[in-house]
């Protein structure tokens, strides 16, 4: 695994998931080996018929050069046309949104796992960390039995 969005699931209830390739350039690639990403502000958009991953940030990779690629360019998502449709349509529903989770290398391919997610209320962030910390507490007890 490259990198994961930990604060994904803090903030997003994922009703979905979908995994997908990323076109990258050479020095992009370097720099993901390099586990140089950030997925944190990043979300995926529907644009004529393509998803493009906008807001993930990729740092430059120091030995490429003149040939470095742009930092925070929009990225195309690779999906099958009927994935697109049946994914990527229900993201335009209001309050859904698609929001990368992990990236990762699958026979040295780099891929995404697109969440399709519901922004969480903050009562809804209260209850999740309470009942969290209950099951902390109950492996706790069960440990020092």
């Amino acid at each position: 695994m490259i990198c994961e969005n930990r604060k994904a699931r803090h903030n997003y209830l994922v009703l979905d998931a979908l995994e997908c390739g990323i076109a990258l350039v050479g020095s992009e690639v370097k720099s993901l080996r390099a586990g140089k990403v950030s997925l944190d502000e990043s979300y995926a958009k529907v644009k004529e018929g393509e998803v493009w991953l906008l807001g993930c940030d990729i740092a430059e990779y120091s030995q490429a050069n003149r040939f470095n690629h742009a930092p925070r360019r929009p990225r195309k998502l690779l999906l099958h046309r009927r994935e697109i449709t049946r994914f990527a349509a229900r993201a335009t529903e209001k309050g859904l949104t698609l929001i990368p989770l992990k990236m990762y290398f699958k026979a040295g391919r780099a891929k995404v796992l697109v969440g399709l997610c519901r922004g969480k209320q903050r009562h809804d962030k209260r209850e999740a960390m309470k009942k969290a910390e209950a099951q902390r507490e109950i492996q706790r007890a069960l440990r020092r039995r």
